[in-house]
């Protein structure tokens, strides 16, 4: 079998002021979606995080990309990977390991349908049928609205809620009592920060979210600051989250073996997709440090490939399920995979076809589609 095109889809839709952070409001979702086609008539579906330019990722695809894959086997993944990776140097980073990850995830979803086994099996598999998933995420909004949302993702069945909060300090604080006055003590509650603070901040947010039973702190402080995260492990009796800014298993690494965080969070999209995301969940696990999927605003091909790998990793601990509107994730889809309506006691199914179980709906993509 060899690869014998390629095709990109730049998408983009609006989605309001529905997904406000720390950082701010994003009105709009952005991805690349690729198709991998085969001389076998097999055809593969990948997604890259391409926040504010989809087409120039298409265009690094069809230009730099495209012709490192044409003519190869895609069961030699990995091999592809490096050629896609030296394409530009070598150099790591955003758009080019987002890029990569499209065409990884294409790649294995073809390896799937040619073997007839779903993604998960062909990564080993843990035999879980149903996984652990979370509300992701209350919003960085008024009192009165967040409570709303943390009332809607009780009546949706979540066990488990993240919540963002930004700044001041203060604010913050009172954000976090809020959700669990609201939902209550049972439910496993967790915040992000988007990395608005400074290391003194963050501690003095750390030590509020402890004392009101948080399992995790994300994000506190910006990603690169391994020293910062130390600093805070030592001095909060919480764990610490990140890694949806990390591209590589090169990258998340200083954040692992420095035993800085208690939980990591590749974006399978962003992070070299299948291929690359599993290196950083397997050294996580060597290093005894969960793995939780992040998804964010993504579409559903990410959704779909994070699956996946939350039923294939031995140390997986819970998956991001997006609670905002997103076309792009609702729609994009024959079958939608990873919705809060499929919930069964806060727990996900695994979809169990061929590869990673996504069928694009071609009308949506077109209506989406930049030109």
């Amino acid at each position: 079998m060899r690869v014998t095109g390629i095709r990109t889809y730049p998408l983009t839709v609006p989605i309001g002021d529905l997904q406000r952070t720390s950082q701010g409001s994003f009105g709009t979702i952005s991805i690349l979606i690729v198709v991998v086609e085969t001389d076998a008539g097999i055809s593969g579906v990948g997604e890259a995080l391409a926040r504010y330019s989809p087409k120039a990722y298409a265009e690094l695809v069809n230009g730099s990309l495209a012709p490192r894959v044409i003519g190869r086997n895609p069961f030699e993944a990995d091999g592809i990977w490096q050629a896609m990776y030296r394409s530009l140097s070598g150099k790591a980073g955003g758009v080019l390991i987002e890029s990569i990850a499209a065409i990884d995830i294409a790649l294995w979803d073809i390896m799937g349908k040619a073997t007839g086994q779903p993604v998960h099996r062909l990564l080993g598999g843990m035999g879980r049928e149903r996984i652990r998933a979370y509300a992701s995420s209350i919003p960085w909004t008024d009192d009165a609205d967040a409570a709303r949302w943390v009332e809607q993702c009780l009546a949706w069945g979540f066990k488990e809620i993240k919540v963002k909060i930004g700044a001041p300090v203060e604010a913050s604080i009172a954000r976090a009592r809020l959700v669990r006055e609201v939902a209550g003590s049972d439910i496993l509650l967790s915040a992000d920060s988007n990395w608005i603070f400074d290391v003194d901040d963050a501690l003095r947010v750390g030590r509020a979210l402890a004392d009101l039973g948080y399992i995790w702190y994300e994000e506190p402080i910006v990603p690169e600051d391994v020293e910062g995260y130390r600093w805070l492990r030592d001095r909060l009796p919480l764990r610490l989250a990140a890694g949806e800014s990390e591209f590589t298993a090169q990258g998340a690494a200083p954040l692992l073996t420095s035993r800085a965080l208690g939980l990591i969070q590749p974006d399978v999209a962003r992070s070299g997709g299948i291929s690359e995301t599993r290196k950083i969940a397997t050294l996580a696990h060597a290093l005894h440090v969960p793995y939780a999927p992040h998804v964010g605003a993504s579409g559903a091909v990410c959704a779909a490939a994070s699956l996946q790998l939350a039923a294939a990793m031995p140390n997986f601990m819970t998956f991001e399920c997006m609670i905002f509107p997103n076309p792009l994730r609702d729609e994009l889809l024959v079958e939608p995979v990873g919705m809060m309506d499929s919930l069964v006691d806060g727990q996900l199914a695994i979809p169990d076809r061929p590869g990673i179980g996504a069928e694009l709906d071609m009308a949506v993509v077109e209506r989406w589609m930049e030109r």
